[in-house]
């Protein structure tokens, strides 16, 4: 199979790469564009180790970004163990369908368990279908035995 992405650890210097891609992660959930914030943003999650971000580059030319994945720690007080929580997956329009998204799962996966951490969590929209045949594929599992429940602040 021939190779089409190559996935890295993003860093400083993958920063406007990584905003490019990040904004259109946005769009795609209908949020308005914001530059300078999502560069502030994601800046702020690198140098202060709050996240962890692997980035798929065009194996033919990395100068292009492809997709991303966004991971953040959490804790289970169940297990006393850290997990991660798989916050943002996207690929670009044009590289879906070429295991860009199956690659970068599997970094994640990856440096999940080289991080010594119990498990991987995650949330998708009910209607993305095409994200929870992936999840399910590569062996996620759907909860069943819980309810989400989100608290919007400032109250209205």
């Amino acid at each position: 199979m021939k190779k089409n992405s190559i996935i890295t650890t993003a860093n400083l210097d993958d920063i406007d790469m990584l905003v490019q891609l990040f904004e259109n992660y946005r769009l795609f959930y209908g949020k308005n564009q914001d530059t300078e914030k999502a560069t502030k943003f994601l800046k702020e999650r690198l140098v202060n180790n709050e996240s962890v971000v692997f980035i798929a580059k065009d194996y033919e030319n990395p100068s292009i970004g492809l997709g991303f994945v966004q991971l953040y720690p959490s804790f289970s007080s169940v297990s006393m163990k850290k997990i991660w929580i798989l916050n943002d997956l996207y690929v670009e329009e044009k590289a879906r369908r070429k295991r860009v998204a199956s690659q970068l799962m599997e970094k994640a996966e990856e440096f999940v368990e080289q991080s010594g951490s119990e498990h991987i969590v995650l949330e998708t929209a009910i209607d993305n279908k095409n994200a929870q045949c992936l999840y399910e594929k590569i062996g996620y599992l759907k909860e069943t035995n819980f309810y989400t429940y989100e608290l919007v602040l400032p109250r209205k």
